[in-house]
């Protein structure tokens, strides 16, 4: 219960004999502060936050970086979408692996040389790429790249640990940590298509790799704000056995990727077919720019009910939206779909604010960054197969006819969740005993996490 502050004494002052009590003036009021004030309040927390951005720029670049590489080279947009799915397919291999380690060993420890590995990985795809190595060798090398700690995962774990008494707080630095997902995403692409056609075709991957590497390392040497390690549990199998409420939020999570990876090509090809190559990541940053509004907006918000039908709800926005892109690139050229993009946005970040939290609370107590990886790599899983149908489509019936697939995945995504009814059942609950986890990122109670 809030405590009502006592009474100020009066100021007292002697004329002659007379002792003189005045009242003292009224202490000014200050404004409580906002919630995205009230994270960065946190000692450390803007350290780690800015060289978290830093090291998540470059996740925008890649993937219009690589395509615009391989296309340029060899003039193949389903050789640059299998290239990058095969990239993204073996990191929802191996991502998980690396944030087990990250939840055993810390941080600090792993971030740094699994970072190296997959820095490397794209150097040697630049270096195939420059001198004509056959597509099996640009495949092998980006799939190098698989290494890459998850930093937003790791940020959001962060969070997760500093607030993890105050579920309000978590839903706000969700929202924000789904917002910085997004800014990665619009000014990424514009820089990577930046470089990529003023300067030379390789500009973009070299530059995002300079970024991830700089960033990673500054981000993994915040030791401050670092969540500690968790003991190793005594069950080392994956979160996913024996919870079928996380596997079916991660079946969600992969149509929701094919939106977003088909969505990327398909882009590039709709703007090279115009005849605006150079304004391929403007536009696609534009649907990233509507995304950020409307997360920002929705952390400042207390959402109520259960989480489990807001995921749905919002699924049901994305679906409803998709179609946009592909009204526009059939009626009208690039302005047209740059605002369809600006509009159909808008339902991203509150989807995944929602959907991250939900799996936040399905995960076992000691292995949230596996968990939050897991959903990041059935992303890039969705990602993957989205990059690869949204190449061929644009190769063999053109880029206006390559936006039903975004629309189609939105679609599969939304009847996943409603045939599943997603988010809803019981919490996970711990192998020693019977009692629901109270872990980070979670409360006691109902299921309704916001």
């Amino acid at each position: 219960m809030p405590q009502v502050p006592a009474p100020r004494p009066p100021l007292l002052a002697a004329s002659g004999a007379t002792l003189v009590a005045a009242a003292r003036p009224a202490a000014p009021r200050t404004a409580p502060p906002g919630p995205y004030a009230r994270l960065f309040a946190v000692p450390g927390a803007r350290a780690f936050t800015l060289w978290g951005l830093l090291a998540r720029l470059p996740a925008g670049m890649n993937g219009v970086a690589a395509v615009l590489m391989i296309t340029a080279a060899r003039g193949s947009y389903a050789l640059a979408g299998a290239v990058t799915a095969t990239g993204l397919a073996a990191t929802a291999v191996v991502a998980p692996w690396t944030a087990r380690l990250v939840d055993r060993y810390g941080q600090g420890r792993v971030a740094v040389p699994a970072a190296l590995v997959a820095a490397l990985g794209s150097l040697a795809l630049v270096a195939c790429v420059r001198y004509g190595a056959p597509a099996w060798a640009l495949c092998a090398a980006y799939a190098a790249t698989a290494t890459a700690p998850n930093t937003g995962g790791m940020a959001r774990a962060r969070w997760a640990h500093l607030f993890r008494d105050d579920p309000a707080a978590r839903h706000t630095a969700n929202a924000f940590e789904q917002a910085a997902d997004e800014v990665c995403f619009m000014l990424g692409p514009v820089l990577a298509a930046f470089l990529c056609t003023t300067l030379v075709p390789e500009a973009g991957t070299l530059t995002g790799t300079a970024l991830f590497l700089a960033g990673t390392v500054l981000f993994a040497t915040r030791r401050r704000t670092e969540p500690p390690v968790a003991p190793a549990p005594a069950d080392r199998r994956s979160p996913l056995r024996d919870n079928p409420r996380l596997a079916l939020l991660l079946a969600v999570f992969l149509g929701t990727g094919a939106l977003f990876g088909s969505l990327e090509v398909v882009t590039v090809g709709f703007a090279d077919a115009q005849r605006h190559r150079g304004l391929a990541g403007a536009v696609l940053g534009l649907q990233a720019a509507g995304s950020c509004a409307a997360g920002l907006v929705y952390g400042r918000v207390r959402p109520a009910g259960p989480a489990g039908a807001r995921f749905r709800r919002c699924l049901a926005a994305m679906a409803a939206l998709a179609p946009l892109p592909l009204l526009a690139a059939h009626t009208g050229g690039l302005p047209a779909l740059a605002g369809a993009l600006l509009v159909a946005g808008m339902a991203t970040a509150p989807t995944m604010v929602t959907g991250m939290g939900l799996v936040q609370a399905a995960t076992p107590p000691g292995r949230l960054n596996e968990g939050m990886t897991l959903a990041v790599t059935a992303l890039l899983g969705g990602i993957a197969a989205g990059s690869a149908a949204g190449g061929w489509t644009v190769q063999h019936l053109g880029a206006p006819a390559g936006y039903a697939v975004p629309a189609a995945a939105a679609a599969l995504a939304l009847l996943t969740a409603v045939a599943g009814r997603a988010g809803d059942g019981p919490r996970p609950r711990g192998r020693a005993g019977g009692h629901p986890v109270r872990g980070p990122g979670r409360t006691a109670g109902r299921q309704e996490i916001s």
